[in-house]
């Protein structure tokens, strides 16, 4: 959608954030929020043009949330290039980069979390990432909350590479009534087949090169899955291949249904499914997933 030219802003503030989207809802104009840490790549502006084609004006934050770190990640090194981050948004039609402190984020003596399901009731936070990463989503849902509610933004849009995190917003705004359209935009990959990830600044050229690997063997394992081959032998042998093409550790492979990421019960995929995988190799920390 299209509404004419809107001047490009930095905003800092909820209260100025909340002021902009006033004018705009006054206007009759839609709203869409892209949530982001920052360090922008081709697949950030890919959400950005994806919001842009469903709404009037499109926000996207830049906000690495230390929520959702644990104390031995990469919080203080997690890349940050605010200035170029703005200037790509400015050229790609994003109306506001809405970049604030943590301060602002989280006021002092701020003590309220969420959590989105637990080992007792389940829910989509349970399992691959949040078992390797057991603070990410109380973190995640946090601050997602915390944008939806500030931007107040018709639809929210965020990439498929994170599928899990996708499952846990959807949730989230479903079990707490939020009327934000939640988005899910396929992963934007490189000539390769490597999901772009800010994290990918990270790798040295032998560990790029060991990196673009890791689509093909899900790719192969996702085929033989499909094709009725029982799930847990070709969990194990793609995660044998993960390793044989150069990772240091492998957090774990695994087939789930698409929509809850329950397992199949049967053994067999059985409706939509996804393959999942984190692995490690030097200090980066790689996730990807796609379709089945």
């Amino acid at each position: 959608m299209s509404a004419g030219n809107e001047t490009f802003r930095v905003v800092r503030t909820v209260a100025d954030l909340r002021s902009i989207v006033g004018e705009w809802r006054r206007a009759g104009l839609s709203v869409a929020l892209v949530p982001t840490m920052g360090a922008l790549h081709a697949g950030h502006l890919h959400l950005v043009a994806e919001a842009l084609k469903r709404a009037d004006r499109v926000i996207t934050s830049v906000f690495v949330n230390p929520t959702q770190f644990a104390a031995h990640e990469d919080l203080g090194t997690y890349p940050r290039q605010q200035e170029r981050d703005a200037e790509l948004l400015a050229e790609v039609g994003c109306a506001v980069m809405f970049a604030p402190t943590v301060d602002e984020m989280y006021a002092p003596g701020a003590v309220t979390k969420i959590s989105v399901g637990d080992a007792e009731t389940g829910g989509p936070s349970q399992g691959l990432e949040g078992a390797f990463r057991p603070q990410m989503f109380g973190g995640v849902a946090l601050v997602v909350a915390k944008l939806l509610n500030q931007a107040q933004a018709d639809i929210a849009v965020f990439g498929e590479k994170d599928w899990q995190q996708l499952m846990v917003v959807r949730r989230l705004a479903l079990d707490l009534d939020i009327p934000t359209e939640i988005i899910g935009v396929p992963t934007v990959r490189d000539e390769t087949g490597l999901a772009l990830s800010s994290r990918n600044a990270y790798l040295s050229a032998e560990e790029l090169a060991v990196a673009r690997r890791l689509n093909v063997i899900l790719k192969e394992a996702g085929e033989k899955a499909r094709a009725g081959r029982p799930v847990p032998g070709v969990e194990r042998e793609a995660y044998d291949a993960i390793l044989k093409a150069g990772f240091d550790t492998v957090d774990y492979v695994a087939i789930r249904r698409a929509d809850d990421l329950d397992v199949f019960p049967s053994g067999v995929i059985e409706g939509e499914a996804r393959i999942l995988t984190a692995a490690r190799i030097g200090r980066t920390r790689l996730i990807d997933n796609m379709a089945v």
